[in-house]
């Protein structure tokens, strides 16, 4: 199901803003070089898909509650599934 929020974005007319911020030359000059590479017509496309993958990423995980969260940083931290899942079961 989609929300409302993500079906505005998806809309190919959607309002845009300019914005200004600094990069350091090597980072752009990377850009330029992997944009190509993955598919991309540009630089600055690339760098909007990398906003939209961390934005979306951490939408997803502030719209979980407080213990999927925990969950999810124990797990990113390498604490073993089975121990989480123990953990949960005892509380």
């Amino acid at each position: 199901m989609l929300t409302d929020r993500l079906r505005k974005r998806l809309v190919k007319d959607c309002p845009q803003t300019t914005v200004t911020i600094r990069f350091p030359v090597d980072v752009v000059d990377s850009m330029k070089e992997i944009a190509p590479r993955k598919g991309f017509s540009g630089y600055q496309t690339l760098l909007k898909s990398y906003v939209s993958e961390g934005l979306r990423r951490d939408e997803a995980m502030l719209s979980l509650g407080k213990e999927a969260r925990l969950t999810e940083a124990l797990k990113k931290r390498g604490v073993p599934e089975s121990l989480i899942e123990e953990a949960e079961r005892d509380a």
